[in-house]
């Protein structure tokens, strides 16, 4: 039987994809390993490898297709021993490439966090349609056999809200009930069961149509619910301010999208504070100095790790987030989430947006293997090679705009991480030491905290260790 090729969930968070290119095309022999097409998300490009093996029959999504919902069919193969000329897009879907009009709702077959593609052989897609492409139900949910095909989520949502699924009329793919049917049901009051105390009408029962009680229950589609207003300017408000002819329109990309939509909610759910501490850098520059000359070479005559002020500065913030614990935390809406140990990401920026690769157990790592793990980090998020498991997560980050030359700035926080560290230069300025002024190189260092999770004063004893370990860098080597 013909197996889809759906567009597989690369995150855990991702929506939709972009169908940046096809590694093979039709009539292509295909087995397992080999790399079928390359999908872009907000945040990395990603290689879909095959699990099964036939022959590439149809494609279904062209190449360069943007915001395609995730669990969309984008192809057809043809399984071994098929006739690929034969296949047909369940549905009736077209033979030329076009994007399916399959609802982006539930994924439950893809494959978060991973580049491996997901597959359903027709003879039991996830959408429970039969071989061929069955048409959908028209007056209730499709049915075989008394079988109602729900995906597993409205089948909890039904059950919290007492809904029959036989009496919903399904939106998904080939009449399958998802999750919005269910809800749209129980906001409308229909094949919700009557009350076990309703009581009885004296009125004579009306005679029922030949489907049933189910077709009678059969609600219309409902309507699309209204888009929240945009909050600040519309685009024609702002282009209004400007002589026509005199700037560029430049389309969002999915990555420049997911940092305005996610810093804008941090902004606004997260309630900021700031905390601001000057670190002297003299010992550690000199520390930086003589751990660089003991590095040695390798086969290849070049040293085996070369550290960077930014580096003590990861070591530094993951050694203070377990001196100070209860900061080593974020927020989860209702409670808050304490970690063993200290996770640190760090913003790399890159044309048109940014990553923040996570070092994991930062407080346990060496500064050589800090410093290795981020030059891979960086050249891969450069090329957007990073994997989402490598970006996602941790509790805090560092923002260093020092090489840049810039003195002092704030950072957003990074949700759901709780803060984030704002890295100035390292500049010479008069330090008074012993009474007497004396010239050092010091750094400034703001720390944005969310005060759900961090107080004041916890957020304070964080930044305080962070300085003592900067000004004091010998302790991160024991």
């Amino acid at each position: 039987m013909p197996i889809n090729v759906l567009m597989p969930a690369l995150s855990p968070t991702m929506e939709k994809g972009n169908l940046a290119k096809w590694l093979k095309k039709e009539g292509d022999a295909v087995k397992s390993g080999d790399v079928l097409a390359e999908i872009e998300t907000d945040k990395a490009t990603m290689e879909v490898e095959a699990i099964d093996e036939g022959v590439l029959a149809k494609i279904l999504v062209a190449e360069g297709t943007a915001d395609v919902p995730v669990n969309d069919l984008i192809a057809i193969i043809a399984a071994d021993g098929e006739d690929p000329a034969s296949v047909q897009a369940p549905g009736g879907a077209k033979d030329e490439a076009t994007k399916t009009e399959a609802p982006k709702a539930e994924a439950e077959n893809a494959t978060p966090g991973g580049g491996t593609m997901s597959y359903a052989r027709v003879d039991e897609a996830p959408d429970g349609a039969k071989p061929g492409g069955a048409k959908p139900a028209r007056d209730g949910a499709q049915t075989e056999g008394g079988r109602v095909f729900a995906s597993p989520l409205a089948r909890r949502i039904a059950k919290q809200e007492g809904v029959d699924l036989a009496a919903v009329t399904g939106s998904g793919p080939h009449g399958r009930v998802i999750e919005r049917d269910v809800r749209a049901a129980s906001a409308n009051g229909t094949g919700k069961a009557a009350p076990a105390s309703a009581p009885k009408s004296d009125a004579p029962p009306k005679a029922e149509s030949p489907r049933g009680e189910a077709a009678k229950a059969a609600p219309a589609p409902a309507a699309p619910a209204k888009a929240a207003a945009p909050v600040g300017l519309s685009v024609d408000q702002v282009r209004g301010f400007y002589p026509k002819g005199s700037f560029e329109e430049v389309p969002l990309d999915g990555m420049r999208k997911t940092i305005a939509k996610r810093l804008t909610e941090a902004m606004q759910v997260a309630p900021h504070f700031y905390l601001t501490v000057d670190c002297e850098l003299d010992a550690l520059m000199a520390l930086r100095e003589q751990l660089n000359k003991s590095a040695g070479t390798t086969k290849d005559g070049k040293p085996p790790f070369k550290l960077s002020v930014n580096d003590f500065v990861i070591k530094a913030m993951g050694l203070a987030l377990m001196r100070v614990p209860a900061a080593n935390a974020v927020w989860a809406e209702d409670r808050i989430l304490r970690f063993d140990n200290a996770e640190v990401g760090v913003a790399v920026a890159i044309d048109g947006g940014l990553y923040t690769p996570v070092i994991r157990r930062a407080d346990q790592k060496t500064l050589s293997t800090i410093s290795n793990e981020m030059k891979d980090f960086a050249a891969r998020a450069r090329a957007k090679k990073l994997k989402p498991e490598e970006y996602q997560g941790g509790v805090t980050s560092v923002s260093n705009l020092g090489m840049f030359g810039i003195k002092h700035f704030t950072a957003v926080i990074n949700p759901p991480q709780s803060s984030i560290l704002a890295v100035g230069a390292g500049e010479k300025r008069i330090v008074v030491r012993d009474g007497a002024p004396a010239v050092a190189q010091v750094m400034t260092a703001t720390l944005s905290c969310d005060h759900r999770v961090l107080d004041g004063a916890l957020g304070a004893e964080l930044i305080s260790a962070f300085k003592g370990l900067i000004e004091n860098p010998m302790g991160m080597l024991v």
